[in-house]
């Protein structure tokens, strides 16, 4: 007791001095809401949050899953979501705006569209989800929003990759207008064995899909805690990668090139190197030499770039392996 009165009064000193101990300096955790339905919600073993989580703790970083609803094993660590049986987009979509009013997600996961596929218009369902995109993206623009294609279903698996196949270019022209949208190919990670009732994965296909989740996640930078990838150059620019989207064996990139010095730039030039057996596709925003160490150009109509300016150019990439950007490097002319 002594001993916590001391600790206390130390404590209370620190404040008022201004000082702040290095317990009270740990980070705060990065709320990220998994938003969906009954898949979400993952009944009593806590669906893919109970492996996604336990990756997440072991790899060291500090989350919180966030939501109006608890579910999962008692001894689950972390067990809120926004996963609601039965719902459909447009159900979700009359809701979402309280609970990013309440929660305040740094990232969400949102896989949605299983029960639109058996309802009365899976056509329409692309562009329910395009508006529940969108009111996201409006009301936190700044929230990094992963978003997957479903699951299949046994009995409705035409409708499901009709509904993927119209989602996928979708989430990707949002992305490419700069939105902080990613798309998640869920599809192939769970196979129809993996669902006993045809529609609800089981524990291998929740861990199936935790990690395709946490391979999404570690493939955004500040996602899921710590900084984002910081800039770096080699002359009076820098180069700020990030992904933006990815999918089954590809994603798309996009680098800001930065003016940092005092006078204009009439030119820039960033290279940067894809991993392993992954190649350069289509470029936009500049012209691109070399498929795994590249170098990218600036177009004729963004080379100059005043004191403080900065422009933006985009790519896509094919190829196995785990989505990933190093640092990119700037030099100019």
């Amino acid at each position: 007791m002594k001993l916590a009165k001391v600790f206390a009064g130390v404590l209370a000193a620190c404040v008022a001095l201004g000082v702040v101990p290095a317990v009270a300096e740990a980070a705060a955790a990065v709320p990220v809401m998994p938003l969906g339905d009954s898949i979400t919600q993952g009944g009593s073993i806590g669906g893919y949050r109970l492996d996604l989580g336990a990756k997440l703790r072991a790899d060291g970083r500090s989350i919180d899953f966030v939501g109006s609803l608890a579910d999962g094993p008692a001894s689950m660590p972390d067990r809120n979501h926004e996963g609601h049986p039965g719902w459909t987009i447009a159900q979700i979509d009359g809701s979402v705006t309280g609970w990013l009013n309440t929660y305040h997600p740094h990232t969400i996961l949102l896989h949605i569209g299983t029960n639109d596929m058996y309802g009365s218009d899976p056509a329409g369902a692309p562009r329910r989800l395009s508006a529940l995109v969108d009111r996201i993206t409006n009301l936190a623009p700044g929230t990094e929003l992963f978003v997957a294609t479903i699951i299949p279903i046994r009995f409705a698996d035409p409708a499901v990759r009709t509904f993927n196949a119209a989602i996928a270019p979708d989430m990707r022209a949002k992305a490419a207008a700069g939105k902080r949208v990613h798309l998640v190919d869920m599809y192939p990670s769970v196979a129809i064995a993996d669902l006993p009732d045809g529609i609800h994965p089981d524990a291998a296909g929740y861990s199936k899909m935790a990690t395709t989740w946490y391979n999404a996640l570690k493939a955004v930078p500040g996602s899921i805690g710590g900084d984002p990838q910081p800039p770096t150059g080699g002359g009076p620019c820098t180069a700020t990668p990030r992904i933006v989207g990815t999918w089954n064996n590809g994603f798309q990139g996009e680098v800001t090139v930065a003016n940092t010095g005092a006078a204009a730039l009439t030119g820039w030039t960033v290279e940067f190197t894809l991993p392993g057996a992954q190649s350069l596709g289509q470029v936009w925003g500049g012209t691109a030499s070399g498929t795994s160490v590249v170098t990218v150009k600036n177009a004729n109509y963004n080379g100059a770039l005043g004191a403080g300016a900065s422009t933006t150019f985009g790519f896509l990439v094919s190829g196995p392996g785990t989505a990933s950007l190093d640092a990119a490097t700037c030099t100019s002319p």
